[in-house]
């Protein structure tokens, strides 16, 4: 039997799962900024969102866990989305798109410009 296109069927998604939680794990401990705390990886839907101690005190004045990042999957381009937190307003921010992973974590680690280790 062949599908045509125009049939709807729910696929699941190949994010979040063990092997790339790993090493979103892995790729965060060669980041530039924050070595000493232990970020968090936590499985969402279609991606990953990191939290981290704030240890600058620029966003959580008494230290605690903020969001970092927010890393998904897009089922239909093929593509990894990186977002960040404006923690003024409270939103998630579309910051860049990656066609590979690996892409998405060298920029994260690398952070340049501080948007989201801040």
């Amino acid at each position: 039997m062949r599908r045509t296109v125009t049939e709807t069927h729910s696929v699941a998604s190949a994010q979040p799962n063990e092997f790339d939680h790993r090493r979103i794990t892995r790729a965060l401990e060669q980041r530039r900024r924050y070595r000493y705390v232990t970020p968090l990886v936590l499985k969402t839907a279609n991606g990953y969102r990191i939290q981290s101690p704030c240890c600058s005190r620029n966003v959580d004045a008494d230290g605690g866990v903020i969001d970092i990042a927010l890393l998904l999957f897009d089922d239909r381009k093929g593509n990894w989305r990186l977002l960040r937190k404006d923690h003024a307003i409270g939103v998630w921010e579309l910051d860049s798109e990656f066609a590979r992973l690996a892409e998405l974590l060298d920029h994260l680690k690398e952070d340049a410009e501080r948007r989201f280790w801040q």
